[in-house]
């Protein structure tokens, strides 16, 4: 299947991308058929190839979630956005981990505020 998407290119801590079309099966930064565009986005340009890009699309070619969404920003694409990216789900080990961690920050807090008043009524009878 084809698919139409971002491989980066640029130096490190400044990213840019090509818009290719690929098989989805091959690597991100491997072989593609054809480059369709770029985006870069620390300049914020975008130039795409919209005749080309319109043609891979109505011969079956997907776009990657990203793509689409950049596509339907530039008006090339007549759709609503998708959600391109999903959270993490937490591991077991990590769970187990955060649980702990919120547990120990409780008690705490639990501790600093029950020395708090002692300290109080410490300075109140000083004070009389």
């Amino acid at each position: 299947m084809l698919v139409i998407r971002l491989t980066r290119i640029g130096k490190r801590n400044q990213a840019s991308f090509r818009v290719v079309l690929t098989e989805k099966k091959n690597p991100v930064k491997g072989k593609f058929m054809e480059i369709l565009g770029n985006y870069s986005p620390r300049l914020k340009t975008k130039n795409f190839n919209v005749d080309r890009i319109k043609y891979w699309l109505s011969k079956g070619a997907q776009a990657s979630p990203t793509v689409h969404n950049l596509l339907v920003s530039e008006k090339i694409v007549d759709a609503k956005k998708v959600k391109a990216w999903k959270p993490k789900k937490k591991t077991q080990e990590a769970k187990k981990v955060a649980a702990s961690a919120a547990v120990k920050t409780e008690a705490s807090v639990k501790e600093s505020s029950a020395q708090e008043p002692k300290t109080e009524e410490v300075k109140e009878e000083s004070a009389a």
